[in-house]
């Protein structure tokens, strides 16, 4: 038996945000009884181990039951579909969940390995009244969670995710967390169908991909044109699955259904190779491979390295003039997507004067930038998916087209109608600018955001002129070890009163400096929690927990530079990064930033993570 305890020690070490439940599941064996073996222990964030402990057993049936009285207060009988990504530990959390949600009335769908966007383009697609996914995104493999969404194909808007929350603390049943036995007529027949249920998600995920891409169909068919233009101009892209759950999704299908090749590494379910996050060391391995290939095809120059559960992916690229192949900040592949998309909407005869981008509070001002050349208009939210998703739609309920989301400092993009970021929707918005190019009167995306951007270039132009025509911006990579931080207060409201008094000290003393260096001479406090930005704070622990950014401005008022901070949801970090328009300016921010905030953190901070 687990003790009261030892099971409240597993619950506390939970991580819950709207963006996901997460917590190091791995267990050292199956026979661990003392309840918290792996539950918040860095020693096992990176065990392969399958098993979980018995803490974590009466954890997810507690979840299970919590989620189908949320669903049972608007349904009878409640369908539910259970996907997961290739973590060791998910059949294990599935079995308890399936066994948890059959016991509560609920009837059951099982996926199998699946990408998150592929569970979510099924649930959206009819049959099913809500999911379960189960992964822990781009956290190391000894982490698990669990992600919860209804039939809209996204995740639970915050204001909701708050109610399973509270519930779930508030639900004090003590069990033994194993799948009843009464239900195992049941649960057998529900797990042995998870290859019917995975072709009928994969087949939503299919159709749906290419609704995602296609958009506006008024203007034109985009993905005729797109054909035609690799007809013209063939390309290869290469994938490093890393053992993720797009190893069983539709990626190849999809890619070579529009005359594009698709060269895969790691594709064999479960076996990562390397770091999961898709970014900075986590992109060599696609970088060698795309040279190799590369090297006997000039048509293959662009890749991409989906995370665990598969719903974003950052890219790699071959560079002409540097030749080799070299990654792409994930800001830089967030951009890209925002021009591509906007080019778009400007090809099908969309006025972007009534579009809009929604994005996290992090996200670059090249993005800013981007939408100022289309008219757009860019409004922030808090960092997290389900913010920017419920932002995102908000603003369509005020009239804005939002066809374009996402969070900035994490790389990949969510277009509409998707709530949740794809690789394929990421990779497609760079093959657009590429492949749909002038025909007649009607110019091709690329020179559609070129001359909106004040760019020219004569003849024909690279994957490389496309890049090179972005904003200048330098931003702190979200996940280098300088924008990490392990800070001792638990009350962030504080730690921000804190940094306030040291800011404003450090101004005073650096302005001089600042103002003849970098034109920095005014500053704006702004704070960010779910959708809401708040704009000149006086005070700075009104941000809470949620973002704080500090905007400079040049003498004329222009927004140049920023410094933010913190605290993961999903995470046990604090984070701190810097936006500016070169980079020895966005050195010396960083390094700012962090000496500003461990003093504020009272000296007793640790470095990166």
């Amino acid at each position: 038996m687990v003790s009261y305890t030892n099971l409240d020690r597993a619950i506390q070490s939970l991580i819950l945000s709207p963006s996901g439940w997460r917590a190091v599941f791995a267990s050292g064996s199956v026979s661990d009884t003392d309840g918290v073996s792996g539950t918040g222990d860095k020693a096992n964030e990176e065990s392969a181990s399958p098993n979980i402990s018995p803490a974590h057993r009466i954890i997810i049936a507690r979840a299970a039951r919590v989620f189908a009285e949320y669903l049972h207060a608007h349904l009878a009988r409640p369908v539910v579909v259970v996907g997961m990504d290739t973590r060791p530990t998910g059949p294990a959390i599935a079995h308890e969940l399936i066994g948890g949600l059959l016991s509560a009335d609920c009837d059951v769908k099982f996926a199998g390995f699946t990408a998150a966007p592929e569970i979510m383009a099924y649930a959206r697609s009819g049959g099913v009244n809500g999911f379960v996914y189960i992964s822990a995104s781009h956290n190391p493999i000894g982490h698990n969670g669990l992600k919860f969404g209804l039939d809209d194909g996204g995740v639970l808007p915050a204001s909701e995710a708050k109610k399973l929350i509270a519930a779930f603390l508030a639900n004090k049943d003590y069990d033994d967390g194993v799948a009843p036995q009464l239900n195992k007529e049941r649960l057998l027949p529900v797990l042995k169908k998870w290859s019917e249920c995975k072709r009928s998600a994969y087949q939503a995920y299919l159709a749906f991909s290419r609704e995602v891409t296609q958009g506006d169909t008024a203007g034109g068919d985009i993905l005729a044109a797109i054909s035609t233009g690799l007809k013209a101009r063939p390309l290869g892209i290469t994938v490093d699955f890393n053992g993720s759950a797009r190893t069983l999704s539709i990626d190849r299908e999809f890619f070579e259904s529009l005359g594009i090749r698709l060269h895969a590494m790691n594709d064999k379910p479960g076996m990562i190779a390397h770091r999961i996050v898709p970014e900075g060391e986590s992109l060599e391995p696609c970088c060698r491979y795309l040279e190799e290939l590369h090297a006997t095809d000039s048509s293959i120059i662009l890749g991409y390295v989906p995370d665990c559960d598969g719903d974003r992916g950052n890219l790699v690229i071959w560079d002409q003039g540097e030749q080799r192949a070299r990654s792409l900040e994930a800001q830089e592949v967030f951009a890209l997507a925002c021009a591509g998309e906007l080019a778009q909407l400007v090809w099908s005869g969309v006025d972007t004067a009534k579009a809009a981008i929604a994005v996290n509070d992090p996200t670059s001002m090249r993005v800013d930038r981007i939408a100022e050349a289309f008219g757009t208009s860019v409004f922030h939210a808090e960092v997290g998916e389900a913010n920017v998703v419920e932002l995102a739609r908000s603003l369509r309920k005020r009239g804005y087209i939002a066809r374009i989301l996402g969070e900035g400092s994490a790389g990949g993009n969510i277009t509409h109608p998707s709530a949740v970021r794809d690789p394929i929707q990421t990779v497609m918005a760079i093959v657009k600018l590429l492949c749909v190019r002038s025909n007649g009167d009607k110019a091709g995306l690329f020179e559609i955001w070129r001359k909106r951007a004040g760019k020219v270039y004569s003849g024909d132009f690279s994957l490389l002129n496309i890049i090179t025509t972005l904003p200048a911006f330098y931003t702190t990579g979200s996940y280098t070890p300088e924008a990490a931080l392990q800070v001792k207060s638990a009350d962030h409201a504080a730690l921000k009163e804190r940094y306030q008094a040291v800011f404003l000290r450090e101004w005073e003393a650096r302005k001089p400096r600042l103002a003849a260096r970098y034109g920095l001479t005014q500053w704006e406090v702004l704070g960010y929690n779910g959708m809401e930005e708040k704009r000149g704070l006086s005070r700075f622990g009104e941000a809470g927990r949620g973002g704080l950014k500090l905007m400079f401005r040049d003498a004329v008022g222009n927004e140049v530079a920023w410094m933010w901070m913190r605290g993961s949801g999903t995470e046990p970090v604090f984070r701190v990064m810097a936006d500016a328009y070169s980079v020895e300016l966005e050195r010396e921010l960083i390094q700012w930033q962090r000496a500003m905030v461990i003093e504020a953190d009272g000296n007793e901070v640790s470095g990166g993570v």
